[in-house]
Formats: C-alpha cells, structure tokens, sequence
C-alpha cells in the first residue's frame, strides 16, 4: 500500500484528485438535486466518497515517518508536505478547500457531502503540514531559545505519560452501598460510620483481586488500571482481615510540575508587601526591596526562580510596540509557515468555518436530541434500501454510532490542533478563533457534550473489528450473526471516545485559562457536577484536565462546596501546576471579585482586530502613512482613463465646472 501510494504521488495523482474534488464541489446539478430530494442516502455521494477516501488513504499513510522508507520517498514526503499546506492547488491550501464544503454543507446548499471522510481529510491535512503534538513541542522549544527565554521547565508530554490515574471520589450513595455489602461479607458486623467522609472503602470501580505494585513506574498513558490516593486506603478504620504487605501506604515522591509564576504576580505580591510595611507603591518595580523586612525578600527570590515568561506575553509586548510606533517601528518579518499560511487562507471566513464545525459537532453528541432543524450528518451513512432483518437493522445502528463518534473525534482534534498551532504562531490568531469559538456557544456545547454517563461512552462498543480496516482487506470475512454484533469486540474502553473526551476537555482549558469572564461561565453553567462525573474514568490524562478545569472555577463555587469535595481539592494539589501565590483554593484574591466581564471580551477583540488590519488588511492601510508622490512632472504625466459618457459631455462638464465659475487668480497665485 505504502510503494502504491509513493507510486501515485510521485507521478501527479493528487493534484488531478484536487481538480476532481473541486469540480465535484462545483456540481450545481448535483448539489440542487440533493437538495430537492427527501432522504439522502449513499448514493447520492459515491463520486465524492471514492475521491475523498483516496485523498485521505494518501495523506494518512504518507504522514505516517517510517524509519524504513527509501531516501526518494523521504524527499516525496517533504515536498508533499510543504505543497499540502501551501496555496499551491486552486490558489489555497487544501485545508481551506475542505473548511469550504464544510461551511457549503452546513448552510444547506450541498447536503449530499460526505461530512465525517471531509472532516477526517481535513484532520489528517492539518496534522501533516502543521504537525502534531511531539512537532509542538519542538517548535515551542525552538521559538523559546529564539527570543532567548530560559528552557521550559519539563516535557509536559513526558510528565503526562508518567502519571497514574486517582480513584475517583465516591459519591454518598456508592459509600452506604459498600458499607451495607461490607456488613453482609463480615458475618453482619456492625461497623460505625462517623463521618461520610472519612470512610474510604476500596474503590468500587476496581476488582477485588487486583494487585498494585507501587513501584511499578511503567507508561500508564492509555490504561485504565486505578491508583487510589495515598492516606485514602483503609486506614481510617482497619478491617478485621490484616492487608497483605502490598497494601502499604504510599507517599508521593514529589508533585509533578515545577511551579510558575507570572510578572504579573511578582508585582501584585510586591505591591501588597510595600503599602502593608513601608505606606506606599513604586508601580512595576521588581527590584527595589528598601525597607521590606527578611522573610519578604526571600519570598521575592523564591518568586523570581520560577518566574515563567511564555511566548504570548513576548508576543503581545511586541505587537503593541508596533501599534505605538507603526513608522519607526520599521517592517515584521513574518515568517511563511504553514501555520501562518493556513491563517491567512481561513481568516476572511473563520467565524463561518467555527460556526459550522461546532453545529456539526453539535449534531454528532450524543447528548443532541433529534430535532427537525438540525443539519443531517448521516447522509454518507445511510443506504438506499433501509434494513429488512434484524442484523441489518443492527449493523446499521452500529454504523450510525460509530459514524457520529468518528465525527466528534474529528472536529475535537480539528479544534484542539488549530489552536495549539495557532497560539504558538501568535497569540493574537489564537485569540481570534477562540473568541468566534466562545461567541459560537462552543462552552456550554462541549458542557452539554459531557452531561451524559460518561463512562457508558468511553466503554460503548460501536464498531464491527472484523470490518475494519485493514483487517476486512487481509481476511476472510466471517459470517455475521446478531449474536458476534452484540458481543462486540474485547477492548476494555473505547480509544476513541477517551480521545474525543480528552480533546474537548483540552479545548475547554484552552478557551477559559486566565480569562475570567469565561470562567465565569462555567459557573453560571453549573459545570462542577458534569465535571465531577467524568473524573470516574481513570485515565490519568484525562483527570488531569478536569482538575484543571474544577481548579479555576474552585473560588467561585463557596465554602460549603470545598468542604463536601475535599478529595477532589487534595486530587487538584497533587495533580495540577502550583501557581505560587495563587489563591485558588479560598477565594480571597483580588480576581475572584466580579467586574465587568464584556469589558475584558471587547478589549481583547479591540486588540485582535487592530492585529489583524495591521498585519493582513493592506487595503485599509491607514492613508497618512502612505508614501506620496509629489513630483509634479510624474504627477501630470500619469495616464487618466476617462470614462465615455465624460468624454462625450465634455463642452457641458467645462462650461458647468470651469467657465461659469468665477475664479479669483489673485487668491490662488497667493
């Protein structure tokens, strides 16, 4: 497949697939016959499927870096790559082409498009030319040193792999259950329970046999094996029945993440420091500790030693240089990546390519009810002839779960790789799409998207293994009997459904992180409960970023809530980055009082539209600052291009504008 693939790259097939997409796109016929039509079934795609699925063979096997490819084909790939996300084909990059039958599709006039092969194309072109997440790294690496900024602390990928997922904390109802089970077992032995809270059972999600090994260091990134947290085993109330020695409390080695701090806090901190000791402020001087007693000047260094400068902050002092100085500041030199290209081919439509994306993804929850007006995504799903046995009808609605799943994994990675490569570009393209985003309602969707039984989605088991592919292609295909349907196969969980999950969560941090009135809106939406479901599943990762989300929103949600959840606060200092200084957990910080919220949003769009005329609109370029010729021969010597009506009215125009106007020359000649 992979020697097939080279083959027909190398001698120019894709560019003729391209010419063949977009004539497809163009198809008017097509397009109004499907839209007259009732019900869309597969046939009214299969031209557009077979172009699609070639397209999308080609691209995934080719991003695949196969140490054992010969040199040619390294070459290929490169070039491949770099055409991918160039303007090469149709005069923009291929990505835009797809955001463009994305958009068509979502506005009703070509309902017949294969949504979920256009979606995963356009995953896979993203992925390609932008890279992915080892690749981001590496860039965040490289830009760092670039504007000579200390090393990051950690590989965060690595950090990650490396953590164990908690026991989730167990609701009221799980406790009195075991409680009742425990009594049963132990011969009705009555045990008193003083405090809810305080009982730990083992964890109700675990087999009772399994055994731990606490040393046990390996890469527990995809299991879903728990670790309780340590001091929450059964200590607080030994059994009869001594532990095996495994059972021994354990105590972390040290928290994962070195911990940051902003400017910004260095100067808050100092700022409270100098009007509580000496009565008075100095502004943003970070340096002049006169007068402040010992233990704040240690505090100071420890500050300074973690002190964090992101890209962002660099990238944004930057930009307002620019604003100030538009003519002294001299030309940026941007650099033509492929990020910067694919921005440049979707910012006259982002907020149409949002827009359409989160409907989309909107239609694909399966917490969406079935409503008239929303857009039919299983046009490229349904058959002509609808199922006449049972294991057809089974099959089918496999295939429509499977198909909606498909579609939520590929708009979640969309999303979340836009993002993280637009934020690393610049801050300002990150900011736009997020903002269109939060206007698109994408916070309380993704919400919406969770408030189900999270941990029936992650096990559901909607695909048929025998026809996947490529084992449908290799093998024989056995019989399929209603029996081997409802079986399903043996995984425990479902990879992608944790991934589309883990993607949103990661979206949902991306949109929220140091912005209050959108953390502001996961309180208003009640997220907290929703939240606090999904940590039951046990994937460290996953976790990872619901603590993160909970930690924002923890000193808005009252005293009475971190009361009741205090397993949760104790998951959220194990687990997630201490920002020193940062008052979380309590609600005493200057932050946590309300304010203006649409203030802070227009702001911010105020900066991302001057960003964006500044750098991209040079039609509207700011007309003093434009070069001006005035050199008179060069000025009367320039061609003008009267139109025909003037030149025929031309005696009428001198008589009405020259001559019956009187002139005074001697005020003119002054």
């Amino acid at each position: 497949m992979r020697y097939n693939i080279f083959l027909l790259l190398d001698v120019g097939t894709f560019s003729a697939l391209v010419d063949l997409l977009n004539m497809e796109i163009d198809n008017t016929a097509a397009c109004s016959s499907a839209v007259r039509k009732p019900a869309i079934s597969l046939a009214d795609s299969t031209d557009l499927r077979v172009l699609l699925n070639i397209m999308y063979l080609m691209v995934e096997t080719i991003q695949q870096d196969d140490p054992a490819d010969r040199p040619e084909w390294k070459i290929i790939r490169e070039t491949f790559r770099t055409e991918l996300g160039s303007p090469l084909f149709n005069n923009e990059p291929v990505s835009v082409m797809l955001f463009g039958m994305v958009t068509k599709f979502c506005s009703g006039h070509a309902p017949h498009f294969p949504m979920k092969k256009v979606l995963l194309l356009l995953w896979k072109s993203i992925l390609f030319t932008l890279g992915g997440f080892e690749q981001l790294q590496t860039i965040k690496v490289h830009k760092r040193e670039e504007l000579g900024l200390p090393p990051l602390p950690e590989d965060s990928i690595r950090v990650i792999r490396s953590m164990r997922a908690a026991s989730p904390p167990a609701s009221a109802s799980d406790l009195i259950e075991q409680q009742q089970k425990r009594a049963r077992r132990e011969h009705k032995a009555l045990i008193k329970q003083d405090n809810l809270d305080q009982f730990n059972e083992k964890d109700p999600y675990k087999a009772d046999d399994s055994r731990e090994d606490e040393d046990d260091n390996d890469d527990s990134d995809n299991s879903i094996e728990p670790e309780t947290f340590p001091l929450e085993r059964d200590e607080v109330m030994p059994p009869p029945i001594p532990h095996p020695p495994s059972e021994r409390v354990s105590f972390p080695k040290g928290l994962p993440w070195a911990p940051k701090v902003r400017e910004k806090d260095i100067e808050n901190f100092l700022e409270s420091s100098r009007s509580k000791f000496i009565g008075y402020t100095l502004g943003s001087d970070t340096d002049t500790v006169v007068g402040l007693p010992r233990p704040i000047h240690e505090s100071i260094k420890t500050l300074k030693q973690h002190k964090y400068i992101s890209i962002a902050e660099m990238q944004i002092a930057k930009e307002e240089d620019f604003q100030k100085t538009p003519l002294s500041g001299g030309e940026e030199e941007v650099e033509m990546c492929a990020t910067e290209l694919l921005y440049q081919g979707i910012l006259p439509s982002l907020p149409q390519y949002m827009i359409a994306l989160l409907k989309i993804l909107l239609a694909a929850a399966p917490t969406s009810k079935a409503k008239t007006d929303s857009i039919n995504i299983l046009a490229d799903v349904l058959p002509e002839e609808m199922p006449t046995t049972v294991l057809q009808s089974m099959k089918l609605g496999v295939d429509v779960n499977r198909h909606k799943e498909i579609i939520v994994k590929a708009i979640s990675a969309i999303l979340l790789l836009l993002l993280k490569h637009f934020k690393l570009n610049h801050i300002y393209q990150f900011e736009y799409m997020a903002q269109h985003l939060v206007f698109a309602n994408c916070i309380p969707l993704i919400l919406k998207f969770f408030n189900q039984n999270i941990m029936s989605y992650i096990t559901a088991k909607n695909s048929i293994s025998v026809l996947d592919f490529p084992y449908c292609v290799v093998h024989e295909l056995p019989e399929l009997t209603a029996e081997s349907l409802e079986a399903g196969d043996n995984n425990q969980f479902c990879w992608r459904n944790l991934f589309s999950c883990i993607n949103l969560l990661r979206i949902l941090n991306k949109l929220t992180k140091w912005k209050h009135s959108r953390t502001m809106m996961l309180v208003v939406f009640k997220s907290a409960p929703i939240l606090k479901r999904a940590l039951k599943v046990k994937q460290a990762m996953m976790q990872l970023y619901v603590l993160k989300l909970l930690k924002v929103q923890t000193k808005y949600l009252g005293r009475q809530w971190r009361k009741s959840n205090m397993k949760t606060m104790s998951a959220i200092y194990q687990k997630v980055r201490h920002r020193l200084n940062d008052d979380w957990a309590y609600g005493n910080d200057l932050d946590a009082r309300p304010w203006d919220f649409q203030a802070e949003e227009c702001a911010l769009r105020a900066n991302i539209e001057r960003f964006n005329s500044r750098r991209y609109d040079k039609s509207h370029s700011n007309p003093d600052f434009l070069p001006v010729d005035n050199c008179l021969q060069s000025v009367l010597g320039q061609r003008v291009d009267l139109p025909e009506d003037f030149q025929m009215n031309y005696d009428l125009w001198l008589e009405r504008e020259v001559f019956s106007k009187p002139i005074s020359w001697e005020e003119l000649l002054q």
